[in-house]
C-alpha cells in the first residue's frame, strides 16, 4: 500500500509541479514591484498556473525556467513525504502543501521575495488542514502543538528580524509561521530540528560563497530556501519516526 501511495505522490508532485513555472516568473519580481502580467515582450498573461510560455508569441519557446526543475522537486519531495509518512492521514496535508513550498524557495533564490500572497496563506491554510486531520483517526500529530510551533517559530524569527533586519527578511518571519506549523504537528524536537538543519543549511551555503569569493561575511543571502528545506527535512524525521 505504501509503496503504491509513494507512486501516486511522485504523479501529484510531476502534475502540481507543471502548473508553477508561471507562478514563479509571475511573483518573481523585485521587492515593491507588481506582480509581473506579461511575458516579457509585453503579451499579457492569463492566469497563475501553467506552463511559461505565450501563446501569443511567434516561437511560443517559455519565458522562464523550470519547466522540468519544478516537476522533478515537486516529485522527489512529494515521493518522501509519503514514504516517510506512510497512509496516515497527515499525508493529504504535506501533499497539498509541497507544491507552495517548491515555489517559495524558487522565488526567493531568484528575488530574495516571500510573497505575502502565499506565506500568509500557508500559515492559515496549514494549521486548518491539520486542525481538520485531528478529527481523523490514525493521526500521529496533534494540533494545539501545530498551533504554538506555528506561534513560537514565528516570534523567535521576529526577534532575530528585529536584532538584524538586514539580514533577514520579514517575509522569513512570515514563512515561519507555516514552517513551525507543519513541524509543530510532530512535537518540540521535531520543530527544534527543522529550524536547527534550516540554520546550518544557511551558514553552509554561505561559508561556501565566502570561500569560493562571491559574498563576503556581510553580504544577505536568500534564507527562505534553507527555512523551506530544513522544514522538510525536519518534517521527513518526523514523520518516519512518529
Amino acid at each position: 500500500m505504501t509503496q503504491l501511495l509513494v507512486v501516486l505522490a511522485a504523479l501529484w508532485g510531476v502534475a502540481t509541479g507543471a502548473l508553477l513555472p508561471r507562478a514563479a516568473y509571475r511573483f518573481s519580481v523585485p521587492p515593491e514591484a507588481p506582480w509581473r502580467d506579461t511575458c516579457p515582450d509585453g503579451h499579457p498573461l492569463a492566469g497563475w498556473l501553467g506552463r511559461a510560455s505565450c501563446g501569443t508569441c511567434a516561437t511560443q519557446q517559455p519565458y522562464a525556467p523550470g519547466g522540468l526543475l519544478l516537476p522533478t522537486l515537486t516529485a522527489l519531495l512529494c515521493a518522501a513525504l509519503a514514504a516517510a509518512t506512510g497512509t496516515r492521514p497527515e499525508i493529504a496535508v504535506w501533499l497539498l502543501l509541497a507544491p507552495v513550498g517548491v515555489l517559495l524557495a524558487v522565488i526567493d533564490l531568484r528575488v530574495r521575495r516571500l510573497p505575502d500572497p502565499l506565506t500568509l496563506p500557508l500559515a492559515a491554510v496549514a494549521l486548518a488542514l491539520l486542525g481538520a486531520v485531528s478529527l481523523v483517526p490514525e493521526h500521529t500529530g496533534t494540533w494545539p502543538n501545530a498551533l504554538y510551533g506555528a506561534l513560537a517559530l514565528g516570534a523567535g524569527y521576529w526577534v532575530l528580524w528585529r536584532i538584524n533586519p538586514g539580514g533577514m527578511g520579514f517575509g522569513d518571519v512570515k514563512l515561519a509561521l507555516g514552517a513551525g506549523a507543519v513541524l509543530g504537528w510532530y512535537g518540540w524536537d521535531t520543530v527544534l530540528l527543522g529550524t536547527f538543519a534550516g540554520f546550518l543549511l544557511g551558514a553552509l551555503y554561505g561559508g561556501v560563497l565566502v570561500l569560493a569569493g562571491r559574498a563576503g561575511r556581510k553580504t544577505a543571502i536568500p534564507f527562505g530556501p534553507f527555512l523551506i528545506t530544513g522544514a522538510y527535512a525536519g518534517l521527513l524525521i518526523g514523520a518516519y519516526t512518529a
